[in-house]
């Protein structure tokens, strides 16, 4: 999967457990972003709805949770694959824009993205191979690229990565069926039915997804948008429309509550963590809507750009890192003797660990 701030690839073996002991069956992740939680989900059998607001998160689930492995004639997609891997490059937008104007892609890797993202458009664009292909090429340019994770902005040096040619590869389609939902979670989540078990890993600071990948966001949608900044990205990244309430400090609050007591499940299970703009107490407040309610506590790395250092728009480093690691927290919510059931294992006790408790913590690595 692309490097992705926020992403719960650490706490994914625990989720996948909890998921299991609720006993499977139907899953919502209601942000999903890269979709790797919703994987797990499917991988364990469950019937996922994904659902986000991002275009690339949309690909990412129609490609991992709504195309069934089994449907797919694996042959012929590898076939696919090589013929794209052998296009040769073309000088467009994107080399123009991404490897020139700004300098997150090597031109010869840029000029191969062209030349693939042209093809998928006319001859690809109403196959059911689309989300599989574009999926690819995300992946292959991310393994490539020059950032340290975030596409505010690129490395002054180019990174050891990006001399590598760009190569697809076949994605791990899963079997099962399952939904790709595109669309926002406040808008949606009365709408989306009833689960099993519903994962939620809102947005809950200042970090701005439509911006932190816009080159994503033009990479599915192909439309040459016109730019700003040293970073080059999207004059609609303004706009309101593309912005998120979970982004605000005021608003972030009373739209989680209201989203938490809107999903519909037996089991809701939250991720959050210590650099919230919402404390755990409130957290645990909004969740027992849905009854009893069990925190789960992970110490874990902060994501790579936090770790790095603070740096100008030049790439000058101009500030120091205030802490490398921080806690993940995982409530889960229900009925009382159903979630002290599936809470236990990960409990500093035989007990779940209470709101009223200190958290017991795992390490994560």
């Amino acid at each position: 999967m692309i490097k992705y701030i926020g992403s719960k690839r650490r706490l994914v073996p625990v989720l996948g457990e909890l998921f299991t002991a609720a006993g499977g069956g139907t899953a919502l992740d209601l942000f999903t972003g890269t979709t790797r939680v919703a994987q797990e989900f499917k991988r364990r059998q469950g019937v996922v709805t994904a659902v986000d607001t991002a275009r690339y998160s949309e690909v990412f689930a129609q490609c991992y949770v709504g195309t069934p492995s089994e449907v797919v004639d694996k042959d012929a997609l590898l076939e696919t694959l090589r013929t794209l891997n052998d296009l040769p490059g073309r000088d467009g937008y994107f080399t123009e824009v991404f490897c020139r104007q700004s300098r997150y892609f090597q031109p010869f890797n840029g000029e191969r993205v062209d030349a693939i993202r042209d093809r998928l458009e006319d001859q690809y664009r109403e196959s059911p191979l689309f989300p599989i292909l574009l999926t690819s090429l995300i992946e292959a340019a991310d393994r490539v690229d020059s950032t340290a994770g975030l596409q505010m902005a690129y490395i002054k040096a180019w990174a050891a990565r990006s001399f590598k040619p760009l190569e697809l590869r076949l994605p791990d389609l899963l079997p099962g069926p399952g939904r790709a939902v595109r669309g926002d979670a406040c808008s949606l989540v009365d709408s989306l039915g009833t689960f099993d078990v519903a994962y939620l890993d809102p947005p809950y600071n200042q970090h701005h997804y439509f911006t932190n990948y816009h080159i994503w966001e033009t990479l599915v949608a192909w439309d040459a948008p016109e730019h700003y900044g040293i970073a080059c990205k999207r004059v609609d990244s303004r706009d309101d429309s593309t912005k998120s309430v979970f982004n605000l400090t005021r608003q972030m609050p009373p739209a989680l509550r209201q989203v938490i007591a809107d999903v519909d499940a037996r089991f809701v299970i939250v991720s959050y963590n210590d650099e919230s703009w919402v404390s755990l107490e409130q957290l645990v407040e909004m969740c027992e809507v849905h009854g009893y309610v069990a925190v789960l506590a992970f110490d874990s790395k902060r994501y790579v750009g936090a770790q790095i250092g603070i740096y100008n728009p030049s790439g000058d480093k101009v500030g120091k890192v205030s802490h490398l690691r921080n806690l993940e927290y995982v409530l889960v919510a229900g009925a009382e003797r159903d979630v002290k059931r599936v809470a236990a294992p990960y409990s500093a006790s035989s007990e779940p660990i209470l709101s009223s408790q200190a958290p017991g913590q795992t390490s994560l690595f």
